[in-house]
């Protein structure tokens, strides 16, 4: 029954359908609830608990328990339904400025939270049912090439200068939204050009994947347009770009300064202490233990059931929520931070 705190995950998408239905200030209501009533809750509740290593008979029970497999898929119905009914709502209400700009932030946050984080989660699955359902959760963000670098490239190339993942020591937030998001899309596409040369296959391909990934977009957005209207795809396309922003965030976070050493002229292998570990447990119930990321980095295969926290790891000093706000103020950030790299 413990395990049914998971559920927490869908507070997100309930405190949207509060700014959905009520608007006004409450438009903001995903906003408080992320980046205000979170951060107060991981100070006020113990961090530890929950916080052992699961032995072997215990993996394979969480691992066979489909209610943790259950409660990821149902985010396809439950994000596209809530990304919806926003997009009805601006397309018939008359609403303020401040009511649009609250439900875009809290849509944005919604779609970052349950569509690409648990994408990413899927994404590492080997069904195709999973990894199908991770294709179409990143779609609405307009992230769907995240799919092919974050598996094929930032996996390989973490904690180094190839990865445009891994932010630099003194790189600003804000640089790195430019150089992950372009450096990221780019690399996409080299990946892609590699794996069709290496399958012998031609550019128009049904082996293209970013081909399809940029015609499944294209035909989103107008739908958009078709059903909505130019104003309602305009918003659509501000939800996505706050989403994946928010996502580049988290990126920045989890791997901001840190770097493997070079043996031989080959990066060392990926260890627990390449990737900044969070343990706050709001935060990683929310994320689906997400903010466990050292241990998610070190074995990729590791189900987010399964993730441990590892205290040679790297730690944030806060969780989440509070180290994405923090990373908007790069002073207080570099300060923060700098001296934990040494």
């Amino acid at each position: 029954m413990r395990d049914i705190k998971y559920l927490l995950a869908y507070t997100g998408p309930l405190s949207a359908i509060i700014a959905l239905y009520f608007q006004g200030i409450l438009s903001y209501s995903t906003l408080f609830y992320a980046f205000l009533m979170v951060p107060i809750l991981e100070l006020i509740i113990d961090n530890q608990q929950d916080d052992h290593e699961y032995n072997e008979t215990e993996k394979q029970m969480r691992l066979k328990n489909k209610f943790f497999d259950l409660i990821l898929y149902f985010n396809l119905p439950l994000t596209f339904g809530v990304l919806f009914w926003g997009f009805s709502e601006i397309s018939s209400q008359s609403l303020e400025m401040y009511e649009i700009i609250g439900l875009t932030v809290s849509l944005g946050i919604v779609l970052s939270s349950n569509g690409i984080n648990v994408a990413h989660e899927l994404g590492h699955r080997k069904t195709t049912f999973e990894k199908t359902l991770s294709k179409l959760l990143l779609m609405p963000s307009l992230y769907m090439h995240f799919y092919i670098e974050h598996n094929f490239g930032h996996h390989k190339n973490v904690a180094t200068n190839e990865d445009p993942a891994t932010a630099k020591k003194n790189q600003s937030l804000y640089s790195f939204w430019i150089t992950s998001v372009v450096g990221q899309y780019f690399n996409a596409w080299r990946i892609q050009l590699k794996l069709l040369k290496q399958n012998g296959s031609p550019f128009l391909s049904l082996k293209n994947d970013m081909l399809f990934y940029v015609f499944f977009q294209s035909i989103y957005l107008i739908l958009i347009y078709v059903f909505f209207g130019t104003y309602t795809l305009l918003f659509a396309i501000l939800v996505a770009i706050i989403s994946f922003l928010l996502l580049e965030t988290i990126n920045y976070i989890e791997h901001y300064g840190l770097l493997r050493k070079k043996v031989n002229g080959r990066y060392e292998k990926v260890q627990t202490i390449h990737s900044w570990n969070s343990n706050h447990f709001v935060g990683r119930i929310v994320l689906y233990e997400l903010t466990r990321h050292s241990d998610h980095h070190y074995r990729t295969s590791k189900k987010y059931q399964i993730l441990e926290n590892k205290n040679e790891s790297p730690q944030l000093p806060f969780g989440y929520p509070t180290s994405m706000l923090i990373s908007m103020i790069p002073p207080l950030w570099y300060k923060l931070m700098n001296p934990r790299l040494v």
